[in-house]
């Protein structure tokens, strides 16, 4: 195994905040949302090599030209005329379709390494202007600070962010695909019992509109965040993006406790995270 030369850091997000403001000509739909990195993280490093070579430590990662790795390398080469030379070994702690970006964020971090690497000078805004070729949230990830962000997702804006915000993200088993999500929207309804509100702190709202289509079809995670809106530790819970995790604004000392709970009550297998956000 060749030499590890670098090393890139790719943050996990929540979406604070989500509307829905209906769907364009390009078949998209418009959105206006809120994002905020998270400790959580994958991580990506990259050794010379002959040429271009992905691996990963997590099985049924694919390989191929289908990770959105591969295709923010071949935007790079694309954009800059050079050949990626470099075997990069992408290290999974965010897991899939929960609604966290763990995808968008690692495409984000490929570009942002082989920039500094081939020393290409690509600035934050051309890089997230390829980026939003390949995903309407991979923009974000290239400015690893709070967004407000719209258009599709590719519009972004960076927000003053100076809040301590401690979250517990829970997940199931299963994950919620992204396109059914915003494909069910239009149509979709709210469950009786349950709280859509919009939950107000100083540092934001917590709202998200694509709650009513996936609640519609995973009725547990209406379920999920009722009980986490019910626990005395919790100041707020939601949805994170299309799903499936659920997001607890909770004090950090007792975030894993809650967790513990959690498990018991709801599911032995949930996959929980302590993350601060920013």
């Amino acid at each position: 195994m060749s030499e590890v030369i670098h090393r890139e850091i790719a943050k996990a997000k929540v979406n604070l905040s989500l509307k829905v403001m209906g769907k364009r000509d390009d078949g998209f739909h418009s959105l206006v949302t809120r994002m905020a990195p998270i400790s959580l993280a994958d991580e990506l490093e990259f050794s010379q090599g002959d040429d271009y070579q992905l691996e990963c430590d997590t099985e049924g990662v694919p390989l191929d030209e289908t990770n959105l790795v591969s295709m923010a390398v071949r935007l790079f080469e694309r954009e800059t005329g050079i050949q990626c030379k470099w075997r990069i070994k992408l290290i999974k702690r965010v897991p899939h379709g929960a609604g966290l970006g763990g995808g968008s964020g690692d495409a984000a971090a490929v570009m942002r390494g082989l920039n500094k690497l081939e020393n290409t000078g690509l600035s934050d805004f051309r890089m997230a202007e390829l980026l939003g070729e390949i995903g309407s949230d991979v923009p974000f990830f290239v400015y690893g600070k709070v967004c407000d962000c719209s258009g599709r997702g590719e519009i972004v804006d960076v927000v003053e962010w100076g809040h301590d915000v401690t979250m517990l993200l829970i997940k199931p088993s299963f994950g919620v695909s992204t396109p059914e999500a915003y494909k069910a929207w239009l149509g979709a309804s709210e469950l009786p019992g349950v709280d859509y509100s919009v939950q107000k702190f100083v540092w934001g709202d917590l709202l998200n509109d694509l709650e009513k289509p996936v609640f519609m079809k995973y009725r547990f995670l209406a379920e999920m965040k009722m009980w986490l809106l019910a626990q005395p530790e919790v100041a707020g819970a939601m949805m994170s993006g299309s799903g499936s995790t659920m997001m607890a604004v909770v004090d950090k000392d007792s975030a894993a406790s809650l967790l513990a709970k959690a498990r018991q009550v709801l599911d032995p297998k949930l996959w929980g995270a302590v993350v601060k956000l920013g």
